[in-house]
């Protein structure tokens, strides 16, 4: 009798009880596609998910796949939220937001250098499956890839700095013939190296065809290798190049053996959208080490540029991933500032570079115009001092005359080549002027005198400053000047170099 009393109250109970409120959804949950958003970063769709008061989703791209939404929250009337934003130290995250206007979801928001400003329409599940980005697994790092190749610096030409994305196959031939024809390849510029804007689109099977601009990649290596010359290329392992071309993601292997069916010798792996998937030091070294392996795996010789502007002490474990020349910085740019804070601040540590691994610190500008003939000195002597890779990034058809004399000098030129592989160095620092030295393997020591001030000043070179006790030759290396001794003091125009070699 007990039992069913207490088994009719709790049914009573139950029947007089208000029933339990159902959690509201907000007006956004759901799907909401976006077919015209623009290329970057390339906004495909928005989900939406509630629960009670609790919001999650998700910003799908095709340069970064899925953005999760933080914080979302619904504030006066839309869904507001922050996305991660790369690996901008300075804005960590960025204000998105989402309003619905007739219908439609008003998408707004920003990351990295790409603002977002596209209205989507309602979805379905089957929708969200089609459009769901297609995540790539990254291998764990194997054991280092042994390279020995790039004894020195490379050098050779690349088609970024003055061309950027708009490049074509007939001004890649172009380049090579000027290449030849200027004197440059006998100076030791071997490779022409084809950077972003060649990639169309990827066939049935996935392999990647270069756009109309490029109607045979084959021909094209062909034609550079028949120059006496080697040719190089440029992919990203994410799904996006930094110009919004297809990249390799979930394609490395694939893509390693297509460089190597149409002749390629250099491959520059530029890190890009891949940021966003690979973010700290362990995901950066695999994707690179995944990538290197592959072109090892193709059987042809590669050159193996690294291109992740210098983060997480790349010097360190460049060599282990296949890599002959790692970047140390962000990009330059053609003015004396930028190219001044690279070159003497951020070239890398001198300890990680020699024989067959190289810090470098991005292109040349010389011949592009933005700096003065000092300042192109300046840079010249800078990189060569540094044992740099000279990649040059002028129109080779339109190298003056005093422009090829700098490039061609081959006493600089012997300096950024010498076998010894020396990174060198500042030894002293006296107000706006600097003094490197730079051993070299016939028992020489580079010496270089740099003023980064506004106005000439002067300074004394001394034997102190190369290690020695003691000079009997001195050459001046940029007009092969000699001499039994150093002179009493330089004079050295504002934003200028000299540059010698003295022995004991």
């Amino acid at each position: 009798m007990k039992r069913a009393f207490v088994l009719a109250a709790a049914l009573l109970g139950t029947a007089l009880s208000p029933a339990a409120p159902a959690l509201a959804k907000t007006a956004y949950d759901g799907v909401w596609l976006f077919d015209d958003a623009p290329p970057n970063p390339g906004v495909t769709m928005v989900e939406v998910t509630s629960k009670g008061s609790k919001i999650a989703g998700t910003v799908t791209t095709q340069w970064y796949g899925p953005i999760e939404m933080i914080n979302p929250r619904v504030e006066n009337g839309e869904l507001k939220f922050e996305a991660r934003n790369l690996n901008d130290k300075e804005h960590l995250t960025r204000p998105w937001s989402v309003a619905l206007e007739g219908g439609q979801a008003h998408l707004k928001g920003r990351i990295w250098e790409s603002k977002i400003d596209s209205k989507g329409y309602r979805g379905s599940a089957k929708d969200a499956k089609a459009r769901a980005f297609q995540f790539s697994t990254l291998a764990p790092l194997g054991a280092p890839i042994p390279r020995k190749i790039a004894a020195t610096p490379p050098m050779g030409w690349s088609s970024w700095n003055k061309f950027a994305e708009h490049i074509d196959d007939k001004t890649i031939r172009a380049q090579a013939d000027a290449m030849v024809s200027t004197g440059l390849r006998d100076a030791g510029y071997l490779y022409i190296n084809i950077d972003d804007g060649w990639q169309g689109k990827r066939d049935a099977q996935g392999v990647l065809q270069p756009n109309a601009k490029f109607p045979d990649m084959k021909a094209l290596t062909d034609y550079v290798h028949s120059k006496g010359l080697k040719i190089g290329i440029y992919s990203s392992q994410g799904p996006r190049t930094c110009a919004g071309y297809e990249g390799s993601y979930g394609h490395v292997a694939q893509d390693a053996k297509t460089y190597a069916a149409w002749g390629f010798d250099y491959l520059k792996y530029d890190l890009c959208s891949g940021e966003w998937f690979y973010a700290d030091a362990d995901t950066v070294k695999r994707s690179y080490y995944e990538m290197g392996a592959a072109l090892q795996a193709t059987g042809r010789e590669f050159i193996f540029s690294l291109c992740e502007y210098g983060r997480f002490d790349v010097g360190s474990w460049g060599r282990d991933v296949g890599g002959q020349l790692w970047r140390t910085t962000g990009d330059i740019t053609d003015d004396y500032p930028t190219m001044a804070k690279i070159g003497f601040d951020k070239n890398g540590n001198p300890d990680w570079a020699g024989p067959h691994g190289w810090n470098d610190p991005d292109m040349l500008e010389v011949g592009n115009g933005g700096m003065s003939a000092d300042e192109y000195k300046t840079h010249m002597t800078l990189w060569a001092m540094s044992a740099a890779p000279l990649m040059m990034g002028h129109d080779l058809r339109e190298t003056s005359p005093e422009t090829l004399a700098m490039l061609t000098n081959k006493r600089v030129i012997a300096v950024d080549q010498d076998a010894k592989g020396v990174q060198g160095k500042a030894v002293r620092k006296v107000g706006t002027m600097e003094v490197w030295a730079k051993p070299l393997a016939d028992g020489r020591v580079a010496l270089a005198l740099f003023n980064r001030g506004d106005a000439a000043a002067s300074l004394a070179l001394t034997a102190a400053d190369a290690g020695l006790s003691s000079i009997s030759k001195v050459e001046d290396l940029w007009t092969g000047t000699a001499s039994g001794k150093l002179p009493a003091s330089y004079s050295v125009p504002a934003h200028g170099a000299v540059m010698v070699s003295v022995a004991g």
